[in-house]
C-alpha cells in the first residue's frame, strides 16, 4: 500500500516538474516577444494552455491519493499543498499571456532594451524554478531563498516605475510615449505578480514540511 502511494507521490511531483517548465517556458516567450526576439505570442498562448490542462491533469491526481490513499500529516500536507501551488502556476500562465497580449500593441522603442524588465523577467524564471525545485526536494532552505528572492523582483518594479517616470518627463507631451510608458508598466506589474505567485508556492512548500504557513 504504502509502495503505491510512493510511487503516485513520485508522478505528482513529476507532473508539477513538467508544469514549472510550462510557466518558464510561457515567461521566457513573454520576454522574449517583449524585447523584439520574434513574435512568441503563440508559443505563450500555447504554454497556457497546456498548463491549464496539467492544472486539470495534477488536480485529479491529488483527488485520487486524497480519496484512495486517505493520507494523513506530513503526506497530507504535501498533496494539499500541491493543490494550491499548480492554482498559483496556472496563474503565472494567465499572466505571461497577458504580457504577450501587451507586447502586441507596444511600439518598437529602443528604450524598452534600457528598462530593467528582462531582469524582471530572468528574476521570476529563477522564482519558478526554485520553488518547485524545493517542492521536489523537501529542501526548506530553498524555499525561503525563493521567498527573500521576491524583494529583488520588487526592488526591480520600483526600477522600471522610476525609468518610466523620466522618460515621462522628458517627454514632452508626447501622447505616443504616455501610452508606451502604460504599457510598460502595465507589464512591469505582471512580472511582479508572478514573483508572488512563485512567492506562494514557495510558503506552501514550506508549510508542506512544517505545517506551518507564512502569511
Amino acid at each position: 500500500m504504502r509502495n503505491r502511494f510512493d510511487e503516485q507521490l513520485e508522478l505528482l511531483n513529476v507532473e508539477l516538474i513538467r508544469m514549472g517548465a510550462l510557466c518558464e517556458d510561457a515567461i521566457s516567450y513573454a520576454s522574449r516577444t517583449l524585447m523584439g526576439e520574434g513574435d512568441f505570442a503563440n508559443e505563450v498562448y500555447k504554454a497556457d494552455h497546456e498548463i491549464d490542462q496539467k492544472e486539470r491533469e495534477i488536480e485529479n491526481l491529488c483527488m485520487r491519493l486524497l480519496l484512495q490513499q486517505q493520507p494523513v500529516a506530513k503526506d497530507l500536507r504535501q498533496v494539499s499543498s500541491a493543490l494550491k501551488m499548480i492554482s498559483d502556476m496556472e496563474r503565472i500562465g494567465d499572466q505571461a499571456s497577458d504580457i504577450a497580449e501587451i507586447c502586441g500593441f507596444v511600439d518598437d522603442r529602443e528604450a524598452k532594451s534600457r528598462l530593467h524588465i528582462r531582469d524582471m523577467a530572468d528574476a521570476t524564471m529563477r522564482m519558478v524554478t526554485q520553488s518547485i525545485d524545493s517542492y521536489v526536494k523537501r529542501d526548506l532552505n530553498i524555499a525561503k531563498e525563493v521567498v527573500q528572492y521576491d524583494d529583488v523582483v520588487d526592488d526591480l518594479f520600483d526600477k522600471v516605475k522610476q525609468e518610466l517616470i523620466g522618460m515621462l518627463s522628458a517627454g514632452n507631451n508626447d501622447e505616443k510615449l504616455g501610452e508606451f510608458c502604460i504599457d510598460m508598466l502595465m507589464i512591469a506589474k505582471y512580472f511582479e505578480r508572478i514573483g508572488d505567485h512563485a512567492t506562494n508556492i514557495a510558503e506552501w512548500v514550506e508549510y508542506s514540511i512544517t505545517g506551518t504557513h507564512l502569511e
